[in-house]
């Protein structure tokens, strides 16, 4: 069967999955669940990744579309939310084991179904019930904390592709962000000085701003000095540009590492 046409995010696990199904502790915030390693979650991870990608549905399983995943003796169930995959069930089949996940989750869906119906007017029609396995309150909560940590990491990562794209060629060069540009370019003075310049376009708070000139390889976190004009023309309204000088060493070892 094929799955969802969208690239997706990387899949990551529900809490209760990662606590009951994989037995693994909770890791600190900073380390995102998507990041977990264990084989299935990086097979799930693999199996999502490309846009065309074929994925099998559990057919014992009717109440909701579930995916199997399934690498050395873990097998798993993926549900997909938009174009994030969780791992909602997981389990290990051992040696000469007779027992499948599949046939175990298709049994536990129909006794989650008889209890519902014995505890609810409106009978469900469906011959299993797996909502317990989807994402909860606690699962969201976890991912928007998480949400900084994969800020930083993408403005790190953009900062330093701009920086070497500057130095290769003496152009500016921007990315955008939501509600914000950040543009970077290389200035040579006559005394054969290099700095570089940061150029932030949009409403950004004083943190962000440090945040910005922070990871700015080469730079010392302490030598910004604002501009008030760009070279062909003044700052916009929601604009603000800096300026400091870069370590040669360090832009040559940027250059290096790019190779």
């Amino acid at each position: 069967m094929t799955g969802p046409a969208a690239a997706m995010r990387p899949a990551r696990p529900t809490l209760r999955c990662l606590r009951d199904d994989l037995g693994l502790p909770l890791p600190v915030v900073t380390d995102p669940l998507d990041e977990v390693d264990h084989p299935i979650l990086a097979k799930a991870a693999e199996q999502f990744t490309a846009d065309d990608a074929k994925h099998e549905r559990i057919r014992a399983v009717d109440d909701q579309v579930l995916f199997k995943v399934k690498v050395q003796r873990w097998r798993g169930a993926v549900w997909v939310d938009a174009d994030l995959p969780w791992l909602v069930a997981a389990g290990r089949r051992e040696d000469g084991s007779t027992d499948d996940f599949y046939a175990a989750l298709e049994a536990d869906g129909k006794a989650a179904r008889s209890r519902y119906n014995a505890e609810n007017t409106d009978a469900l029609k469906s011959a299993t019930y797996t909502a317990h396995l989807l994402p909860a309150r606690e699962d969201h909560v976890r991912y928007r904390a998480e949400a900084g940590v994969r800020f930083v990491r993408r403005l790190q990562t953009a900062i330093l592709t701009l920086s070497r794209s500057t130095l290769r060629d003496g152009q500016e060069h921007t990315v955008d962000f939501d509600t914000f540009t950040v543009g970077l370019q290389v200035r040579a003075d006559e005394g054969h000085e290099t700095y570089l310049a940061v150029r932030i376009t949009g409403s950004v708070p004083p943190n962000l701003t440090t945040l910005i000139l922070r990871y700015v390889p080469g730079c010392e976190a302490d030598g910004w000095y604002p501009e008030y004009a760009l070279p062909k023309r003044d700052l916009l309204p929601a604009e603000q540009a800096w300026s400091n000088p870069m370590d040669p060493r360090a832009a040559a070892l940027l250059l290096e590492t790019d190779r």
